[in-house]
């Protein structure tokens, strides 16, 4: 899924832990002047540089665009520092003592769409390889559940979402929650005490939930239900959507009837 950079704003605005240094927008001359360094950079990253110019997603610090007459190899925190950039990895963020550093992968495409490269992690112990995200976006979204205690979502579906956007909220209403408030609305709607083995997902903006499974099998199914009726057995009270989260936004998040 693209990101959706106004959930992104909402992610990080909301997100503890993540911490934005006082200087605000990175200029676009000098966005394009580390591109043409190190080559195109995501469109979520960019979009981070533009706004908050640095900071840190937890513990893990985020390389930033320095000012013109600092853009060489001796800057360390700047994307353009030579070490940042080896072959076809170009590190973005680093956890400090030797921690875990993470690149994004310039050879490869992701679930995220055009502008997007996908984040790998190399450990900071033995240097061994493996994804966590889609996008820049889905890293921060990853990130931020992680520290909001939602490990990597309430189920696969919804976390395989997050590792590309922060959330979804299409023209027709539908909104797919992020990790900033997955758990506010289940809190609000009491979904643990009146629908104990669900979990609200999210809402059409119109009074209707969508409600995934916690466990079991069918873990992949989305159903739609009023707020004011949850009950323990959503699938007889609601009504069926999809079982294919991602494919169901991609298409416009139709909805039955």
């Amino acid at each position: 899924m693209k990101p959706d950079l106004t959930l992104l704003r909402d992610l990080v605005d909301a997100s503890p832990g993540f911490g934005r240094g006082p200087a605000a927008a990175v200029p676009e001359a000098l966005i394009g002047a580390a591109e043409a360094r190190v080559g195109p950079l995501p469109a979520s990253y960019r979009w981070w540089l533009a706004r908050y110019g640095h900071g840190r997603a937890g513990d893990a610090d985020i390389a930033t665009v320095g000012p013109a007459d600092a853009m060489d190899d001796d800057m360390y925190e700047a994307v353009t520092a030579g070490w940042r950039l080896t072959g076809d990895r170009l590190c973005f963020a680093v956890e400090p003592d030797c921690g875990d550093a993470y690149h994004f992968a310039l050879d490869r495409s992701g679930e995220a769409g055009a502008g997007e490269y996908p984040v790998v992690c190399r450990d900071g112990a033995d240097g061994s390889e493996y994804p966590v995200a889609e996008s820049f976006a889905g890293f921060l979204a990853v990130r931020a559940a992680r520290l909001r205690g939602l490990r990597d979502g309430p189920n696969p579906a919804v976390a395989r979402l997050w590792r590309s956007t922060p959330g979804v909220l299409l023209d027709n209403g539908v909104h797919v929650y992020g990790p900033q408030c997955v758990g506010e609305r289940n809190e609000t709607f009491e979904v643990s005490r009146y629908a104990p083995d669900w979990v609200l997902v999210g809402d059409d903006s119109a009074g209707d939930g969508f409600f995934m499974r916690r466990h079991g099998r069918d873990r992949a199914s989305v159903h739609r239900l009023g707020l004011g009726a949850i009950c323990a057995d959503v699938e007889a009270a609601g009504e069926p959507v999809t079982d294919d989260l991602l494919g169901w936004l991609r298409a416009g998040g139709p909805l039955p009837g």
